[in-house]
């Protein structure tokens, strides 16, 4: 994912801002001895910080259809990471140092997201749109000066370039068969399925007419109902000790 995100920035920075001219764009760490073998005119792409862009998370599962639109799986929705990246120029002359970061910024500035078009491998297969920003202030838990400083080398002017880039890699999970027309069918175990006989006690008889179970009953079931449990009971209390 995050190689997929590399190659496509070195292809949008070749042909849109650099315009094909004999600049090599590096993605090294720019550090001390690094610098001192720089031979030729460089754009360096550090990647310096990845971390997840909690802004965009979403919850629930996202559906997976079959060619008829009949839903098969469910997978989470996509995670977006953040990878930052500190764009430097090497050359010579300061002069060309800032021209080159003209040009940078000014092509940079014409995208929201990374080109479809310039997408590679799992990011052009998800279809999913890949935001990025320029140049925005850096979070109140670090600085550019932190970096330089980690690195070893001297403070340079640079770009901070952030992009969030999806990452799909979840379970899925498998759907169940889709309901038909005849809608989902219940029933009781345990109950006959013939018409329950109207056992004296379990049943008793309403002012229309109507008989009903007693609550506590089993249609169908022997007289063990409450009433006889009570009628039961009461017996019990009568005899003679």
């Amino acid at each position: 994912m995050i190689h997929e995100v590399d190659e496509s920035l070195r292809t949008l920075l070749r042909d849109d801002a650099l315009e094909g001219a004999q600049i090599v764009v590096a993605f090294d760490a720019p550090t001390r001895d690094w610098a001192a073998k720089v031979n030729a005119p460089t754009v360096n792409l550090y990647l310096y910080d990845i971390r997840e862009d909690t802004r965009r998370r979403e919850r629930g599962l996202h559906n997976a259809y079959d060619e008829a639109g009949v839903v098969v799986a469910r997978r989470r929705p996509p995670r977006y990471f953040k990878l930052s990246y500190l764009i430097t120029a090497w050359t010579k002359r300061p002069e060309d140092e800032h021209r080159l970061l003209s040009s940078l910024l000014a092509c940079l500035l014409r995208y929201e997201a990374l080109p479809a078009d310039r997408l590679t491998g799992s990011l052009a297969e998800i279809g999913v749109a890949v935001p990025m920003t320029i140049a925005l202030p850096p979070p109140e838990d670090r600085s550019f000066a932190d970096v330089w400083s980690a690195l070893g080398g001297e403070l340079k002017p640079s770009l901070d370039l952030v992009v969030s880039v999806p990452v799909t890699a979840s379970p899925v999970y498998e759907a169940g068969p889709p309901v038909g027309e005849e809608g989902v069918r219940l029933g009781f175990s345990g109950i006959p399925p013939e018409r329950p006989s109207e056992a004296e006690g379990t049943y008793r008889k309403t002012p229309d007419g109507r008989r009903l179970p007693v609550y506590g009953t089993r249609p169908g079931a022997p007289a063990a109902g409450i009433a006889s449990r009570v009628a039961e009971g009461r017996g019990r209390e009568e005899r003679p000790e």
